[in-house]
């Protein structure tokens, strides 16, 4: 399979899937670059210092970028495994109530929850603050999904190898319990940076049963940046549909144009008053997609 095929896969496939995806080929460029730097020289991998995230903040500033390529890099052939099948499984149940843009704001708010509480932990707490740690791997980022999609439909029922059925909101409660009492291993960090994320999922899900979206100011930022790189004046602050080719037709006409438009506006209030209705009564979850599409771009150009 050649690159060009790869690359279509990849732009064809779920926003879900090109996260595991992406992490996958990170994954595998650290364990080859480790591969290829032991045979060279002998040592550890060089290049796991420039993605992995430090708890010094000296470093951190010198090295800002890491805040977001830790969430994407793994070593570890069991770590990769774990969060992996973790955010496939949960990803799956929590875009059967939201939407794909909402999946990947939650991931990296996730990720910079599970950042921040481990940074702070670092240069906080007094038996911490006198060494220095690095930290990798998704692990905050899938357990903010898997709180969120669990605040939201706690009762949610999953089948569990030699348990069967059980509701999400135990799968949550045993996540929670398990990192917990972890604390005192030797993991320390890793598991202060899953509470963060799994605080950020708990904030997501209390705040989307109110109507509120908190992922929707990740998701300027993230078009904003992707617009820079593909050269284009960013698009966030712009409603998606509504374009229309220009009309053909002759300028004498701009009052009929005008009547339509305002048609047009009277019956996309009317459509909105219907969602938000519908929202507040039965929730985001009764949404259907278009209606959900719909909502999100009416709060968009709002």
């Amino acid at each position: 399979m050649d690159f060009d095929n790869l690359k279509k896969q990849y732009l064809a496939s779920s926003l879900l899937m090109r996260l595991i995806y992406i992490n996958i080929a990170v994954f595998v460029v650290l364990r080859l670059a480790g591969i290829v730097s032991f045979l060279a020289t002998g040592t550890s991998n060089a290049l796991l210092q420039w993605v992995e995230m430090p708890s010094s903040l000296p470093l951190l500033l010198r090295r800002p970028w890491t805040i977001i390529t830790y969430m994407f890099s793994h070593y570890g052939v069991l770590h990769i495994l774990f969060n992996m099948l973790w955010l496939y499984w949960l990803g799956r149940i929590f875009l059967e109530f939201f939407m794909p843009r909402q999946l990947g704001g939650l991931y990296v708010l996730g990720g910079l929850a599970g950042a921040a509480l481990y940074v702070a932990a670092y240069n906080l707490l007094p038996h911490l603050a006198s060494s220095q740690a690095m930290m990798l791997g998704a692990s905050a980022s899938v357990m903010a999904i898997v709180i969120a999609v669990a605040v939201y439909r706690p009762d949610y029922q999953i089948n569990l190898l030699f348990i069967g059925g059980i509701s999400l909101k135990w799968v949550a409660i045993v996540t929670v319990f398990i990192d917990l009492i972890g604390i005192e291993g030797g993991n320390l960090g890793g598991h202060v940076a899953h509470i963060g994320g799994m605080l950020m999922g708990l904030w997501f899900g209390l705040e989307i049963r109110r109507g509120h979206d908190i992922t929707s100011w990740i998701n300027r930022c993230i078009d904003a940046v992707v617009s820079l790189f593909k050269g284009n004046k960013p698009q966030a602050w712009r409603p998606i549909k509504g374009k229309s080719p220009k009309s053909s037709k002759p300028k004498n006409d701009t009052k009929a144009t005008g009547t339509k438009g305002q048609q047009s506006t009277s019956l996309n209030e009317e459509r909105l008053d219907e969602i938000l209705g519908k929202l507040k009564r039965s929730g985001y979850g009764a949404l259907s997609d278009e209606e959900k599409e719909f909502l999100f771009n009416a709060s968009r150009k709002r």
